[in-house]
C-alpha cells in the first residue's frame, strides 16, 4: 500500500537513489547540490511503500499566484500505478485552485503530462543551466 505525505524529510542520498531508479536526469552524484535543492524547496510530497521512498514531487511556490513543479519522479517499478498523478493531485490540493502549476517536461514525459490534466503552452521561455 502506497502512502503519501508532505511531513517527512528525506536526505539527498534518498533523493539521489529515487532519481536514479526513476530514470529522471538529475545531478545524482552531487549530494550537496541535491541537499540544496531539498533545503530551498517549499513543497515536498513523497510516496512510500512501507519504508521505501518510491515517489517525489518537489516544488517552489508563493502560495498565491504560481507554483513550479521542479521534480516529479517515481521509481520505475512503481510507474504506471497512478503514483505520479496522486503526487500532483496532493500538491495541487495544497496550493489551491488560484495558483497556476507550471513545469518543464523532459522529452520522454511530453505525452504524460496532458494525461494528468496539464495543458501544453507555447508562451514559455527558458534560460538553460549549464550541463552537469
Amino acid at each position: 500500500m502506497i502512502t503519501y505525505t508532505n511531513d517527512k524529510k528525506i536526505t539527498a542520498k534518498e533523493l539521489a537513489l529515487l532519481f536514479e531508479s526513476s530514470g529522471i536526469h538529475r545531478p545524482i552524484k552531487n549530494l550537496p547540490r541535491l541537499q540544496k535543492m531539498l533545503d530551498n524547496s517549499n513543497i515536498l510530497w513523497t510516496a512510500w511503500e512501507e519504508d521505501e521512498l518510491v515517489g517525489v514531487a518537489r516544488a517552489l511556490t508563493d502560495f498565491s499566484y504560481a507554483c513550479y513543479l521542479s521534480d516529479l519522479a517515481v521509481a520505475k517499478k512503481y510507474q504506471k500505478q497512478g503514483i505520479g498523478h496522486k503526487l500532483i493531485e496532493m500538491l495541487h490540493s495544497q496550493i489551491g485552485p488560484d495558483v497556476s502549476l507550471v513545469l518543464l517536461a523532459a522529452p520522454s514525459a511530453l505525452e504524460y503530462y496532458p494525461k494528468v490534466n496539464f495543458e501544453k503552452v507555447s508562451n514559455a521561455f527558458l534560460r538553460k543551466r549549464r550541463p552537469f
